[in-house]
């Protein structure tokens, strides 16, 4: 019998699909890791993905401040 799967093929650098990849360790919606930069996800994860990457890439996001500036 065979089983098919709604999926969405994901782009994304290296880095990021790092992250993907540590993402998919705890809640398993990966459905097959291509190459270096490809992913096939179950397209309903492709909502909270998103949300999740942009809320770990602000949480290690900076920016440098100049001292001159009185905005700082």
């Amino acid at each position: 019998m065979v089983n098919a799967v709604t999926g969405v093929l994901i782009e994304c650098d290296t880095t990021v699909k790092a992250i993907i990849k540590n993402l998919d360790s705890k809640h398993h919606f990966i459905v097959d890791d291509l190459d270096d930069t490809h992913v096939f996800i179950v397209s309903t994860w492709v909502e909270r993905l998103k949300s999740e990457l942009e809320r770990l890439l602000d949480e290690n996001a900076y920016t440098i401040s100049d001292p001159k500036d009185p905005k700082n």
